[in-house]
Order: structure tokens, then sequence, then C-alpha cells
């Protein structure tokens, strides 16, 4: 089986690449669909004055190039050879920042069974992308005075391992210890044997909770899919209605995200690209659109498009959904093992770009944002399958961010000795 059982550790979400070389078998001329999309809003400054100090004074001159059309046929080129070297089906990407213009772009095919171009419009399921949604509701209840970031999770749900010690601060910042249930060998049964299926969150929690915990809380820091599913059971609780709902409420309307959705069950708003994936109970490549990713729920069910990742990129990094003081509380990114990369309250800094990315079987996106030149980067992709032991997302972060940032250049490595396991964490 190809060691599917790894594969699906890393599933919704991560941090870094990890699994086994599985490229797709797509034709070499599969065709390009370059559109820029003029209905696009620009991206505007950032409002936060939070994130100025991200910035250091020798970084306050602008780097950043006029995305002119020499610089666009640069990025074009680079991300062509990415595409080809991964083999990705179809790319969107999205690259701005205030007045160095809009870099806007689709390449590839949206469906390999009929060819239809990608375009940049299309809806795609953004994986750990969630979390930044289900951590900023989160945080919204700590502005409403109604939950405490050093509040036990034991205050609100019973049964979790350790749960009188782990707080929500723990498992916003992945430093809970708690088991990551996709780890579990039951689960990846349950899911690869009917990946259309419906999960409950306490059916997640379940796999997790019959491990013992890993470490103390606070000890180091290790991605779980788990400390999420809880979070979203403490937004539940606290904010009086259902996730879906209270996120579609607090987060998206006042963002003006018309088009991000929490689904109830396995809806895909279309139009929409299809998505492949080698994370298969056979291991061959299918089709995962139609998946149910209720079992990733508050971890990384998610769906949105260019249009929304654009401004949440911005919004998420710089709190205008949150107090100052707050948002202060989410930016304190601890290190990981990784060089040059921290993680907040579910948030990460690589180099200087504030965000997350994502993975679900089909799907890969990163949507990040360079405070100091008010910078924002949106990579939606219609595959998850791992080029190596590197995520794609990770390998067009790279390729772009040389271009335009060569001083903050996205990169997640998997470290050395590390197996290439566990969500996406950099720990493994």
């Amino acid at each position: 089986m190809r060691c599917l059982h790894t594969r699906w550790r890393r599933t919704c979400a991560g941090l870094t690449a990890a699994g086994l070389l599985a490229v797709l078998g797509l034709p070499a001329t599969a065709p390009d669909a370059i559109a820029a999309d003029s209905a696009l809003p620009p991206v505007s400054a950032a409002s936060s004055a939070s994130l100025a100090s991200l910035a250091s004074p020798s970084d306050t001159h602008n780097r950043f190039p006029k995305l002119s059309p020499a610089v666009a046929a640069r990025l074009d080129t680079a991300i062509r050879q990415v595409m080809h070297e991964t083999s990705v089906p179809g790319a969107i990407v999205g690259l701005s920042a205030p007045g160095k213009g809009n870099y806007v772009r689709a390449f590839g095919i949206a469906d390999k069974a009929n060819g239809t171009p990608m375009s940049p419009g299309l809806h795609m399921r953004i994986g750990s992308e969630t979390k930044t949604f289900t951590v900023t509701a989160l945080l919204e209840l700590v502005d409403d005075g109604k939950v405490k970031l050093d509040d036990p999770i034991g205050r609100y749900i019973k049964g979790v391992p350790n749960g009188h010690r782990i707080t929500l601060r723990d498992l916003a910042d992945m430093r809970s210890g708690l088991f990551n249930y996709s780890e579990d060998p039951g689960f990846f049964e349950a899911l690869t044997s009917d990946p259309y299926r419906p999960f409950s969150p306490q059916e997640l929690l379940g796999y997790s909770f019959k491990h013992p915990v890993r470490f103390q809380p606070g000890e180091k820091f290790e991605y779980s899919n788990t400390n999420l599913i809880l979070l979203g059971l403490v937004v539940e609780k606290a904010g009086g209605r259902p996730l879906d709902k209270f996120i579609h409420e607090r987060v998206l309307k006042p963002a003006g995200l018309r088009n991000t959705l929490f689904p109830k069950g396995a809806e895909f708003p279309r139009p929409h690209a299809r998505g492949y994936t080698d994370q298969t109970a056979s291991g061959a490549v299918e089709d995962a659109t139609d998946w149910n990713p209720s079992w990733a729920w508050a971890a990384g069910a998610m769906s949105s498009n260019l249009r929304d990742l654009r401004t949440w990129a911005r919004v998420v990094a710089t709190g205008s959904l949150l107090r100052p003081k707050t948002q202060a509380e989410r930016l304190k990114t601890l290190p990981t093992p990784i060089s040059g990369v921290g993680y907040g309250l579910g948030i990460f800094n690589v180099q200087g770009w504030i965000g997350h990315n994502g993975s679900l079987p089909g799907y890969e996106s990163l949507t990040i944002y360079l405070p100091e030149e008010r910078a924002t980067l949106v990579v939606l992709l219609n595959t998850d399958i791992l080029h190596g032991r590197t995520e794609p997302s990770t390998l067009f972060g790279q390729a772009i961010t040389k271009i335009v940032t060569p001083d903050h250049v996205f990169n997640l490595p998997v470290p050395q000795g590390v197996r290439p396991t566990s969500g996406g964490s950099p720990t493994g």
C-alpha cells in the first residue's frame, strides 16, 4: 500500500512536506489558461500596528518589484516550470502589493476528463487554511470575554486526556501533546474504505483519545488536527451556535467573504475545479472532488476562491477582526524545528510571510501576507500529490517569492532525520 497510512497523517494541512513520491501522469502539452481577472479588488494597506513591529528599520524600504510585463513573464515561466516538474494539473495564482500592481493567472486544466482550462474564479477546497478561520472565531470569543486563552480545555470538553492541564492556547499553537487522530490506523481504514461517509467531531476525537498523550503541554511543537477539532467544539459551546453558523456570521460576513464556505457535509460551491489525489486505499490516483471533508471539520473542511483569499490574507495577518491586544497574542510565534519558521495561534511565520497553507485529498492552497511590503500571495492547486517529500504548494510559493521577495523566500523543508509524516508538521 506504499505507506498510505503515513500519507493520511499529513492530510488537511500542513506546515511541511511529507510522504512518498507520486506524480500525476499528465501530458506535457496540457494547455495553459492564462487570464487576468480585472474585477479582483486591489490589496489595501495593512491597518494593524501590531504588524509594524515585525519589520526592522532596515527592512522598511520597498524591494517588492512593480508587477510589470517583464516580471509577469518571469513569474509565468517559473510557475510553468514547477507545474512541469510536479505534474500539477492546474494552478491559480494571485500576487499583489499596494502601488506594485496585480498578477492574477490560471494555468493548466481544471478537469482532466474534458480538458476544461483552469480559471481564476473557480472554487477550491482549502484544507488547513480552515484553521485560520476556526482560531479567528475562538479569538473573537476571547474579545467577547466568553473564553480565555489560558483556560484548560477540560473546562469546556470532558474526557480530554490531560484536559486539566492543556489550555486553549496550547491547542491553538500546536503544543498540546494530544495524539493526531489522522495518524490512527482505524481512522485511516474507515476513511479510505468510504471517503464519502460523514464523520462527527466526537468520532474524530475518539480516534485520538484512545492513545496516550505524546508529551506534556507546552513542551514542544507538534502539529495535530485533534487540537482544532477541540477548538471547534469550544467555539460552538461558548458561541452558542454550530461552528459553521458562527464562522459565517462572525468571520466571513464581517470580512466580506462571499465565496467562502464552511460546509455542513460534502457541499462544494460551483463552479469548482476537479481535485486529484493518490491518498487512496489502492494508492491509485483518483478524483477526490466529492469526498466528504467532514473528517477534517474545524481543522480543514472549508472551501474558498482566489478573490476571498486575497482579502483573507490581509484580514487574518493584520487582525482587523480582533482587538490589537488579541492579535498581538496571535502573532507571538514560537519556534519550530525548521529555521526561519514560527507558529503562533493558528498561523505561521515563514521567513516573514504570515498565513497558512492547506492540503486535503485533491487540493492544496497557500495564503500568505508579507507585512513590510503589504504583499499578498495566494496559490490554489487541484492536487495534493507530493513531489518527493515536498508539498506542491511550497514549491510554487518558493519559486514565486524567489522572484519578488528574494530576502523572504517561502520555504518549508522537512528537517533532516524527520520521518515524512504527521499532518504536515515540521516535526514529523
